[in-house]
């Protein structure tokens, strides 16, 4: 992939972790659901870093038109914290609605498209350093995805979500 190629792939990117980040704050403000909050407030935040790395990437190379040496492949994640601390703090929950299960579902669906456009760039990245960034962010979309269908068990089935996690028991079961 030459560097022009890159440069609309990082636009790309830019665009759908943007929207992303907007889809899960505008359903972290909707949810009544405590751990449904908190896995998309979560993953916003984690978007939200993703696109403030990439806006760097995609000006350096704009720059440089090549790589940038020593460009930093650390990337915090919140959400795998979020969903372990949910799971000690649960309590009586509502679960997920209706509108919860088709956001997550869609979620779903952002993350597995975002793992796979990710692992497309880390198989064509010639230089090393840029195959470990693009398959961090794949293994990170990755991840969100796993939490989020985590997530939709806890919406469709709370008390067994909370039981195969060892959370406590809702409303008393």
């Amino acid at each position: 992939m030459d560097m022009k190629e890159k440069l609309e792939a990082l636009k790309l990117a830019l665009t759908n972790e943007e929207k992303e980040r907007d889809f899960y704050l505008a359903h972290a403000r909707r949810t009544k659901d405590a751990l449904g909050k908190q896995m998309f407030e979560s993953i916003a935040a984690d978007e939200n870093e993703h696109y403030k790395r990439l806006v760097d990437l995609h000006a350096k190379i704009e720059e440089r038109n090549k790589w940038p040496d020593g460009f930093s492949i650390d990337i915090p994640t919140r959400v795998v914290d979020a969903l372990g601390r949910l799971v000690k703090e649960a309590t009586d929950s509502p679960g997920g609605d209706e509108d919860d299960v088709k956001a997550v579902r869609t979620a779903i669906e952002f993350e597995l498209k975002g793992e796979e456009f990710y692992g497309r760039l880390a198989d064509g990245a010639r230089d090393k350093a840029e195959k470990r960034f693009f398959t961090l962010l794949s293994s990170m979309e990755r991840e969100h995805r796993m939490s989020l269908e985590d997530t939709l068990e806890y919406f469709t089935d709370p008390e067994g979500w909370l039981e195969r996690t060892g959370g406590r028991h809702l409303a008393g079961a």
